[in-house]
């Protein structure tokens, strides 16, 4: 074996073993949410901490159920997550094929204010667009948890570098078949940026299913709230129940753990184009 070949393999090792280190960090949380799930209230506040409970104690988990009405809160919450997800994919697609293929005045200047939008942080909108949706009366209400989300200045810079990796002829050959703009758009260039939709619409999803500020800004009736604002009334001003917390919040990350493990392959596939764009 050649010395190259041998430096390879040891790069390769230390990596990997890296790799699975930090893995292994990033569940160390999960686990620790999960084992408390099981313990009782004492065992979470004892002194010396331990990390395994003495009995498997599932009361937190009806608990939890009869504390928060998880009924509505996976119904807003996918509500939101749906709306912010399918917003960006349509809107965003459409503006992202007009910056990298049609030709019009200031389309220089006007992409450049949507990247300057992606340099200023989320809470700097978040009063100006506060005032604006109580103006139209949609505080405390369900439209409120995705209005301001349905348009995304970063999946239409994702889509434009990936409209723009795309073979200028097949869009003159759709023009000569008598395709419009939007019958291009629709025909043959979105079944080509496939993966790039779906590494928008798992973002997005996931950005909305984890998102705690805005929705706790706009909403604060019990019925309109979200998995992330909901779970925050399990949280006591002098003492917090921490296995219901935490029971809690398995409930609230299960779905996303399935439809995770069911579009695994897409979802690595997503990130993957999304790391090489």
């Amino acid at each position: 074996m050649s010395s190259h070949t041998k430096s390879y393999y040891k790069t390769n090792y230390y990596a990997q073993t890296i790799l699975i280190i930090g893995a292994l960090a990033m569940l160390v949380p999960f686990i620790w949410m999960i084992l408390t799930s099981f313990k009782t209230v004492t065992e979470t506040t004892q002194i010396p901490f331990k990390y395994f409970p003495a009995h498997i104690n599932m009361k937190s988990f009806p608990n939890a159920w009869q504390a928060l009405p998880f009924t509505h809160l996976y119904m807003n919450t996918i509500i939101a997550a749906f709306f912010r997800t399918v917003g960006p994919l349509i809107f965003s697609s459409m503006a992202a094929y007009a910056f990298a293929k049609i030709v019009f005045p200031g389309k220089n200047f006007l992409f450049f204010l949507i990247l300057s939008v992606m340099l200023v942080p989320n809470p700097v909108f978040y009063t100006p667009q506060y005032f604006i949706l109580n103006k139209m009366h949609l505080i405390n209400t369900v439209p409120a948890l995705f209005i301001t989300g349905l348009v995304s200045p970063f999946a239409t810079f994702l889509l434009r570098q990936f409209f723009l990796g795309l073979p200028k002829e097949l869009e003159e050959a759709a023009i000569l078949d008598g395709c419009n703009h939007y019958q291009t758009l629709r025909l043959v260039l979105l079944p080509l940026v496939t993966p790039a939709l779906a590494a928008v619409a798992i973002i997005h999803t996931l950005w909305t299913w984890n998102e705690f500020t805005w929705p706790f800004i706009v909403n604060s009736s019990p019925d309109k709230l979200t998995l992330a604002t909901g779970l925050r009334s399990l949280v006591g001003q002098f003492q917090t129940d921490y296995p219901t917390l935490m029971a809690g919040a398995i409930m609230a990350i299960i779905p996303m753990l399935i439809v995770f493990i069911i579009f695994q392959k897409r979802f690595i596939e997503g990130v993957a184009f999304t790391g090489l764009k």
